[in-house]
């Protein structure tokens, strides 16, 4: 049988039981991940602390190398100012590499004529299902 012979209304009933089944299975499963994840991250704060406290970087044990590094993350609270200062450094190269989809949709819009060379686009269909309203 194929898709064209099933009434439209049952194909959406059924997609919908699926969809309720989906969002079930991924609360039980988030629900479960969250327990484990706050454990693990219980037991890094405990090793963490204990190689401070040594004043060791690495450890190995028979369950495993521990390794404690350090991670630094920049951010900006002015973001005006941080593009003023990468333009006048020429440092673009600070952003990361990925084009705001709403804001080039919004400048395609506003400027027709003015594309960048080597913008790519990919269009696709998407089909929603929504409950039926009463």
């Amino acid at each position: 049988m194929t898709n064209e012979t099933i009434p439209l209304d049952k194909l959406a009933k059924v997609y919908r039981k699926i969809s309720s089944k989906v969002q079930e299975l991924t609360q039980e499963y988030e629900t479960e991940l969250e327990g484990l994840k706050a454990q693990q991250e219980e037991i890094k704060n405990a090793m963490k602390d204990q190689m401070l406290a040594l004043g060791v970087g690495s450890v190995r044990t028979d369950g495993g190398t521990i390794t404690l590094s350090q991670k630094t993350r920049y951010y900006t609270d002015d973001w005006d100012s941080f593009k003023q200062f990468a333009v006048e450094h020429d440092a673009l190269d600070l952003f990361e590499k990925r084009i705001a989809q709403k804001n080039m949709a919004l400048f395609l819009e506003e400027n027709p004529g003015s594309v960048p060379a080597g913008l790519n686009s990919l269009s696709e269909y998407t089909v929603t299902v929504r409950k039926p309203t009463k």
